[in-house]
């Protein structure tokens, strides 16, 4: 079975929450300003994993709920999400996502901030209308960890002094916190107290983690027809990721010469060499070990959970998050 397929039969238990999530998206995208529309509706109609509404989706049902707030707050979880990619490929000056060209590259700069900033403005819009000082507290944070999180990876470009530490930071605050945030709101939604929703969002921090681990690897190794972004480009934005950052530490002087090199200066046109680097030192392995670790730690999260299809759903998302080739 293919990760893509399995990813497809995870999804089947809430496929109908799903269809009620791309209803609200699509009611919420409206906007009188033409150019709105049309780049929030070409990177929304990108598809994407849907992961972070699925996470809001699944943990709620799990738990029990059975209202219709969880479309609201899946679709505010897409938002935020899509409102970072868009401000994350003007800073990267990124030119391809999903296998198509991104959003800047369509529209420009300007028009991909201006759009990412309606739909972060939007998302707080729907947040509120739920009327639960909880969510908005969730939500509100998330979103100001995340705006941090987009400031240290920063901080970090072109610095291959970076330490596994300060990239693991980089993911927690960056990444993983909106994984975190969706399973906490999963989990208000299902009438948990404070133990329960931080049991909820552990599972998603340590799943959100294994995503863009693997994510890293795939930087190295996928398919770009598969992954539908460059192959290195990571490297050419001078990323210090951890395959890099093992690289460094574990290779001959030789090889950790060409690594800081092509983080600091040279990027994308020393990937062959570092490509060298990283299978000299196994550094894709090793990061996959990382995200095997924080996937048990996700799994192990939710042993609070009763048996259901729901539950069975994210139990394998722990192994679909490391064993995917996209």
């Amino acid at each position: 079975m293919t990760p893509a397929a399995s990813l497809e039969q995870l999804y089947a238990p809430i496929s109908a929450d799903l269809d009620a999530v791309n209803h609200v998206i699509r009611a919420r995208l409206h906007s009188d300003v033409v150019l709105i529309r049309q780049v929030a509706e070409y990177i929304i109609g990108a598809g994407g994993k849907r992961l972070r509404p699925a996470l809001v989706l699944l943990v709620a049902r799990a738990l029990g709920y059975e209202g219709r707030a969880h479309h609201e707050l899946a679709a505010v979880v897409e938002f935020i999400h899509t409102a970072t990619l868009l401000h994350d490929d003007v800073v990267d000056e990124s030119d391809l996502r999903r296998g198509r060209s991104t959003a800047n590259a369509m529209f420009g700069n300007a028009a991909s901030v201006l759009v990412g900033d309606f739909l972060y403005s939007r998302a707080f819009q729907m947040m509120v209308s739920v009327d639960d000082m909880r969510v908005m507290r969730v939500l509100s944070d998330a979103t100001n960890v995340i705006a941090e999180g987009e400031v240290l990876q920063l901080l970090n470009v072109r610095n291959a002094d970076a330490t596994v530490e300060s990239y693991l930071r980089v993911i927690h605050f960056k990444t993983a916190m909106l994984f975190e945030a969706a399973a906490r709101l999963g989990a208000i939604l299902g009438g948990q107290d404070e133990a329960g929703q931080e049991r909820m969002a552990t599972f998603g921090r340590h799943i959100g983690t294994a995503f863009q681990l693997i994510d890293d690897v795939l930087d190295y190794s996928g398919d770009e027809t598969a992954t539908g972004k460059h192959l290195g480009d990571d490297l050419a934005e001078g990323k210090p990721t951890l395959p890099l950052i093992h690289a460094m530490q574990h290779g001959t002087p030789e090889q950790a010469a060409v690594v800081r090199r092509a983080i600091e200066e040279t990027g994308r046109d020393s990937f062959a060499e570092v490509m060298e680097a990283i299978r000299a030192t196994d550094a894709l392995t090793v990061t996959r070990e990382y995200a095997k670790r924080e996937a048990e730690a996700a799994r192990a999260a939710l042993s609070m959970l009763q048996s259901s299809a729901f539950a069975d759903a994210l139990i394998k998302l722990c192994d679909f998050a490391v064993a995917r080739d996209h």
